[in-house]
Protein backbone atom coordinates (compact mmCIF):
# COMPACT_ATOMS: atom_id res chain seq x y z
CA UNK A 1 0.00 0.00 0.00
CA UNK A 2 1.30 3.43 -0.90
CA UNK A 3 2.30 5.59 2.03
CA UNK A 4 3.88 8.98 2.51
CA UNK A 5 5.35 9.31 5.98
CA UNK A 6 6.19 12.76 7.28
CA UNK A 7 8.12 13.21 10.51
CA UNK A 8 10.22 15.67 12.48
CA UNK A 9 7.56 18.07 13.69
CA UNK A 10 7.22 19.27 17.24
CA UNK A 11 6.91 22.23 19.56
CA UNK A 12 9.56 24.92 19.25
CA UNK A 13 9.96 28.51 20.37
CA UNK A 14 9.95 31.35 17.89
CA UNK A 15 13.36 31.67 16.31
CA UNK A 16 14.04 27.97 16.61
CA UNK A 17 14.58 25.30 13.98
CA UNK A 18 13.13 21.98 12.92
CA UNK A 19 13.97 19.52 10.16
CA UNK A 20 11.14 17.62 8.58
CA UNK A 21 11.54 14.38 6.64
CA UNK A 22 9.28 12.68 4.12
CA UNK A 23 9.75 9.07 3.10
CA UNK A 24 7.35 7.60 0.55
CA UNK A 25 6.83 3.96 -0.13
CA UNK A 26 5.98 2.50 -3.53
CA UNK A 27 7.28 5.53 -5.41
CA UNK A 28 10.80 6.76 -6.04
CA UNK A 29 11.20 10.47 -5.47
CA UNK A 30 13.94 10.82 -8.09
CA UNK A 31 11.29 10.69 -10.79
CA UNK A 32 9.20 13.55 -9.43
CA UNK A 33 9.11 17.15 -8.34
CA UNK A 34 8.33 16.89 -4.64
CA UNK A 35 6.48 19.54 -2.66
CA UNK A 36 5.95 20.37 0.99
CA UNK A 37 2.55 21.79 1.94
CA UNK A 38 1.09 23.06 5.17
CA UNK A 39 -2.36 23.56 6.58
CA UNK A 40 -3.08 25.76 9.56
CA UNK A 41 -6.33 25.37 11.54
CA UNK A 42 -9.25 26.81 9.62
CA UNK A 43 -7.16 27.56 6.54
CA UNK A 44 -6.60 25.89 3.19
CA UNK A 45 -3.59 23.75 2.45
CA UNK A 46 -0.88 25.75 0.70
CA UNK A 47 2.41 24.83 -0.90
CA UNK A 48 5.52 25.87 0.98
CA UNK A 49 8.45 24.60 -1.08
CA UNK A 50 9.13 22.42 -4.10
CA UNK A 51 12.20 20.67 -5.45
CA UNK A 52 12.53 19.41 -9.01
CA UNK A 53 14.12 16.17 -10.17
CA UNK A 54 17.25 18.20 -10.95
CA UNK A 55 17.34 19.79 -7.50
CA UNK A 56 15.92 23.18 -8.40
CA UNK A 57 14.07 24.68 -5.45
CA UNK A 58 11.26 27.21 -5.16
CA UNK A 59 9.59 28.68 -2.10
CA UNK A 60 6.51 30.54 -0.99
CA UNK A 61 7.32 34.17 -0.24
CA UNK A 62 6.39 33.66 3.40
CA UNK A 63 9.22 31.17 3.97
CA UNK A 64 11.84 32.35 1.51
CA UNK A 65 15.21 32.76 3.19
CA UNK A 66 14.15 30.73 6.23
CA UNK A 67 13.24 27.29 4.86
CA UNK A 68 15.38 24.99 2.72
CA UNK A 69 14.05 22.00 0.80
CA UNK A 70 16.41 19.19 -0.19
CA UNK A 71 16.30 15.62 -1.36
CA UNK A 72 18.43 12.52 -0.97
CA UNK A 73 17.52 10.15 -3.76
CA UNK A 74 19.70 7.39 -2.30
CA UNK A 75 17.56 7.43 0.82
CA UNK A 76 14.37 8.20 -1.10
CA UNK A 77 13.80 11.07 1.34
CA UNK A 78 12.76 14.71 1.03
CA UNK A 79 13.69 17.19 3.76
CA UNK A 80 12.50 20.59 4.86
CA UNK A 81 14.93 22.53 7.06
CA UNK A 82 13.01 25.26 8.84
CA UNK A 83 14.96 28.03 10.56
CA UNK A 84 13.92 31.27 12.22
CA UNK A 85 10.50 29.81 12.85
CA UNK A 86 7.59 32.12 13.54
CA UNK A 87 4.25 31.47 15.26
CA UNK A 88 2.56 31.83 11.88
CA UNK A 89 4.45 28.75 10.69
CA UNK A 90 2.31 26.66 13.01
CA UNK A 91 0.52 24.07 10.88
CA UNK A 92 0.40 20.43 9.87
CA UNK A 93 3.04 19.85 7.20
CA UNK A 94 2.61 17.35 4.38
CA UNK A 95 4.71 16.28 1.44
CA UNK A 96 3.75 14.64 -1.85
CA UNK A 97 4.60 14.74 -5.55
CA UNK A 98 3.61 18.03 -7.15
CA UNK A 99 1.89 16.27 -10.07
CA UNK A 100 -1.70 15.55 -8.95
CA UNK A 101 -1.83 12.55 -11.30
CA UNK A 102 0.73 10.84 -9.07
CA UNK A 103 -0.99 9.33 -6.03
CA UNK A 104 -4.20 11.21 -6.87
CA UNK A 105 -6.08 12.55 -3.85
CA UNK A 106 -3.60 10.90 -1.48
CA UNK A 107 -2.14 12.68 1.52
CA UNK A 108 -0.07 11.26 4.35
CA UNK A 109 -0.84 11.86 8.00
CA UNK A 110 1.34 14.96 8.11
CA UNK A 111 3.53 16.18 10.95
CA UNK A 112 2.46 18.90 13.37
CA UNK A 113 4.68 21.95 13.78
CA UNK A 114 3.83 24.32 16.61
CA UNK A 115 5.79 27.52 17.15
CA UNK A 116 5.27 29.34 20.42
CA UNK A 117 5.86 33.07 20.81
Amino acid sequence: QVRLVESGGGLVQAGGSLRLSCIPSEIYIRYYTMTWYRQAPGKQRDSVASITKDGGASYADSVKGRFTISRDNTKNTVYLQMDSLKPEDTAVYYCRPLDPRVLPNYWGQGTQVTVSS
